[in-house]
């Protein structure tokens, strides 16, 4: 898929490790997106991919007016991975995005500089929020939803 960007679009957001063998049978999406190629993203994806749930979201952060559709696919119909595109978890109680990186980061940043994966996160804190790493640096995206498409 071959959108072009510009520069401002994505932020260079550091990638997670793309892990095949994971348990889970879906994997959630995050494309970046330019404003007047949503529609353009939303056609190219749905030709290409298997949607889950016949839903994908377009959120909008206005602090730096990016758009991000995200949308889940199962993980057998994963080829290429769209440009400008992260895997991410969601927490659904809060609707918070996130990289595992960016929990690391801020989990360091929250217990003295050390990881332990038992240490308790609230969530409340990061509610409709996407948390990235950006060369390293925790990022977090306050987002609305701009708009749901059905397919």
């Amino acid at each position: 898929m071959n959108l072009e960007t510009p520069p401002y679009i994505y932020n260079g957001y550091d990638f997670d490790i793309y892990q095949e063998n994971l348990s889970v049978n879906n994997r959630l999406f995050c494309t970046f997106v330019e404003h007047d190629n949503i529609d353009e993203l939303i056609y190219q994806l749905t030709r290409s991919y298997s949607i889950l749930y016949n839903k994908l979201f377009v959120l909008h952060s206005k602090s730096n007016n990016e758009y991000v559709v995200t949308y889940n696919v199962d993980q057998n119909n994963v080829g290429d991975i769209p440009d400008n595109t992260i895997l991410v978890h969601r927490k659904k109680d809060t609707n918070t995005l996130y990289t595992i990186n960016a929990i690391n980061e801020l989990i360091k940043s929250l217990n003295g500089g050390v990881v332990d994966t038992k240490f308790p996160i609230e969530w409340n804190h990061y509610k409709n929020c996407i948390l990235l790493t950006q060369e390293g640096e925790l990022k977090q995206l306050n987002t609305k939803i701009y708009k749901i498409i059905e397919v």
